[in-house]
């Protein structure tokens, strides 16, 4: 489980989409590392298989596998060696919750049409009955509120430190972001499903 509240700003130094890898350049998420830990990778949720942390002025790094499916489902399979990810590790049971509940999971990846600071992000359609004014919503892992919601997308407020401190200073038009949707609204929709059951039908009388 996440907050969506960025540590810091790795770099891809390897990415291998054959050996199914992913090499990440970074220092502050290592700090307490071991095998088998989760870090977020712009809001995609991995597991840490092979680290090494800074010594000497140098950088640390990390490795996590990666399957076919994530690089797919991801804007990870479009990456290259230095490129910056958004880095956060898992939120501890004594941490504030700085912005939402966030999963890890992405659901969808989105374009963006207009950057930072007035970012407008175009979505699939079918998940923006999940998107609300003033709402949460995890872009490349960073917790937003909503501002304004369309059929196809959606915009955000970006205030300068967040800019700053995340991939969004070097993302313009065209861009592609990790998206996940309040996962609050899924289990209320299905919840609501289940409560309403099947349609009711008729049959004709004989």
């Amino acid at each position: 489980m996440f907050t969506g509240i960025v540590e810091e700003l790795g770099e891809i130094t390897e990415l291998d989409r054959q050996g199914a890898r992913l090499r990440i350049k970074a220092n502050d998420v290592l700090t307490d590392a071991t095998l088998g830990a989760s870090i977020a990778v712009n809001g995609c949720c991995l597991t840490v298989v092979e680290w090494k942390t800074g010594a000497d002025g140098a950088d640390g790094w990390w490795v996590a596998d990666v399957s076919d499916e994530t690089f797919d489902r991801t804007n990870l399979g479009s990456l290259r060696p230095g490129d910056p990810v958004n880095l956060e590790r898992p939120v501890r049971l004594q941490d504030r919750l700085g912005g939402h509940l966030v999963l890890g999971h992405v659901d969808a990846v989105g374009t963006i049409i207009e950057p930072a600071p007035d970012l407008r992000i175009q979505m699939d359609r079918e998940l923006s009955r999940y998107v609300v004014e003033k709402g949460s919503i995890t872009v490349d892992g960073i917790s937003l509120t909503v501002v304004d919601v369309f059929d196809d997308g959606f915009t955000v407020a970006i205030i300068p430190h967040t800019e700053a401190a995340t991939t969004l200073s070097s993302k313009g038009p065209g861009g592609l972001v990790n998206l996940e949707v309040d996962v609050t609204a899924k289990h209320i929709e299905k919840l609501i499903a289940w409560h309403a059951g099947p349609e009711p039908t008729t049959e004709a009388t004989p």
